[in-house]
């Protein structure tokens, strides 16, 4: 019985022993996000250091709507502070960073725009022995054609785009992304704001590459934008949240994690993944050449990565997350959404953007901006009038100071 009652004791305190150590595994930051304890969080604490993140809008987990605050919950592990930014397109992040506006630590652009940064020299490469999370990321998503030897980019979300649409406002739903260019949907239509992903949809739509590889391909194309245009109501990014939630517009463009968004804020609203294919993309946590926080930059791309940090984002944004072990952990619905994660045949049919030279992102720069400024006949016409207008004005004008000269002579 002894014997019995020492064992019973050894046990308890093996017990006892190794919780300790199983508690030591992780750390609670607070009640929703607990982080990995063999990862030093606080070296940086009490060096007032500030980041600079930029990331697109509405696209982080950030204390709205009973979500976690990621960002606070940062600042408050690892004592940094965070100054937080956003933009709507990659087209205005690479400008404002090229222009040497704003310094950025962290910024987040999606592949094509990458590839691009890298081969101008804008992103510095990264340490993972100080992003150990960065192993989480599924093999399927390294070494990706944007960043071939995996050293300047950890991703953080993908997405496709499609066709979001009102219930209530269509009389025929849309199924493909020619049905973008049908008289039925006139002044109702919301389309993209940036050239790449405006100028995908003509491609589909047309059976062009979405990646063009001549100047000649991009006037081809952009034609049907402009052929387009008359029935486009607006030309958005994130208003797009806005009109179609409040039922503005019947038809709208944009990308599949909002649309989830978008859903569940009017549950009238539809979304389509287009018979023709879509635009497969990935958005990188990426760190510019210009940082003077590396370190520290690391370190918060590195927390994004952690498990529950993962989950907090991807629930709140309805992004598809690149890491299997965040997927295991999601909510039901999302984690089997056919939004989220379309069928292996339409996943078939999607495409990648990839970095087009510079001629022919030039070119495409140019007839985007000429197409934006297109008026078929309307505010043209009237600008030539206005012109002829103000000439035979001031040829009268001439004519009277001439007449008047030639009255005083006599």
């Amino acid at each position: 019985m002894k014997r019995f009652a020492v064992l019973l004791l050894t046990l308890a305190l093996a017990v006892c022993c190794a919780l300790p150590a199983f508690a030591a595994g992780t750390i609670e930051v607070n009640e929703d996000i607990s982080v990995s304890a063999d990862y030093d969080w606080t070296r940086f604490k009490g060096q007032n250091i500030t980041l600079n993140v930029y990331n697109w809008g509405e696209y982080i987990s950030n204390g709205s709507d009973d979500s976690v605050d990621v960002v606070a919950a940062f600042e408050q592990l690892t004592g940094i502070k965070v100054n937080y930014t956003t933009f709507d397109s990659n087209e205005s992040m690479y400008a404002k960073l090229k222009s040497g506006a704003a310094d950025y630590d962290v910024v987040i652009p999606s592949d094509y725009m990458v590839a691009k940064m890298i081969s101008e020299g804008m992103l510095m490469p990264l340490n993972y022995d100080n992003i150990p999370n960065a192993q989480k990321i599924d093999e399927e998503y390294r070494n990706a054609d944007y960043d071939p030897e995996n050293a300047y980019t950890v991703p953080y979300t993908l997405c496709t785009t499609g066709i979001i649409y009102n219930t209530k406002m269509v009389d025929k739903a849309p199924t493909s992304w020619a049905d973008l260019w049908d008289e039925q949907y006139a002044d109702n239509i919301l389309m993209f704001n940036n050239s790449r992903d405006a100028y995908a949809i003509a491609a589909f739509k047309s059976g062009h590459d979405i990646n063009p590889q001549s100047a000649e391909e991009v006037d081809e194309v952009v034609e049907e934008l402009k052929a387009q245009k008359p029935l486009v109501q607006a030309y958005v990014m994130d208003e797009i949240f806005d009109k179609m939630i409040g039922g503005e517009a019947a038809v709208g463009v944009y990308y599949s994690g909002d649309a989830i968004t978008m859903i569940d804020d009017n549950p009238d609203l539809a979304w389509v993944f287009p018979e023709e294919g879509s635009v497969l993309s990935v958005d990188c946590m990426t760190i510019p050449a210009t940082s003077e926080h590396e370190e520290a930059a690391e370190m918060f791309i590195n927390f994004m990565c952690e498990t529950d940090v993962g989950k907090a984002n991807i629930e709140y944004i309805g992004y598809t997350t690149p890491m299997h072990d965040v997927w295991e952990v999601l909510d039901e619905d999302l984690k089997y959404s056919e939004i989220a994660y379309p069928s292996e045949e339409d996943a078939a049919k999607e495409k990648i953007f990839t970095a087009l030279s510079d001629d022919v992102n030039s070119e495409l720069d140019v007839k985007w901006s000429e197409m934006k400024s297109y008026d078929e006949g309307g505010s043209s016409y009237l600008f030539l009038m206005l012109l002829l207008a103000m000439l035979a004005l001031a040829c009268f004008n001439i004519w009277r100071k001439v007449r008047k000269r030639n009255r005083n002579q006599y």
